[in-house]
């Protein structure tokens, strides 16, 4: 598994703003790994969007006590609110159409919940820093 670190950057997006789509997976995952370079590739098909892979195993801190019991799971959000978080068929055109459905409906979706949102907090606080 490469570390943070040695990741390409995908972030034009300032922090704590814009969308973010953020996968967690867990390094082990033979799906997680097959989904991976797709991640990558969508990252940079869509430069306005924050991309950020989580390994729940070795960022266990940012997954907090979030139960993920199928991997990938996503969590999409508009910069401000956690709009999506649950799991999601590891295809790069099923992360797309989501991710389109949900910038088009936006001002009216509501929320994904609490337990979406301190995710989402927790991981833009650490990936802001």
């Amino acid at each position: 598994m490469q570390s943070p670190a040695a990741l390409p950057d995908y972030h034009p997006v300032s922090p704590g703003s814009g969308w973010w789509a953020v996968c967690l997976c867990a390094g082990w995952c033979g799906t997680c790994r097959d989904y991976r370079p797709l991640f990558d590739a969508l990252a940079r098909a869509h430069p306005g969007v924050r991309f950020e892979w989580v390994d729940i195993e070795d960022e266990s801190e940012l997954a907090g006590d979030l139960d993920v019991e199928t991997f990938p799971t996503l969590l999409i959000a508009d910069g401000h609110r956690a709009l999506f978080l649950g799991p999601l068929l590891p295809q790069a055109p099923v992360l797309a159409r989501l991710l389109g459905s949900l910038q088009a409906a936006a001002p009216g979706v509501a929320g994904a919940g609490r337990e979406a949102q301190e995710l989402f907090e927790r991981v833009r606080a650490a990936r802001s820093a």
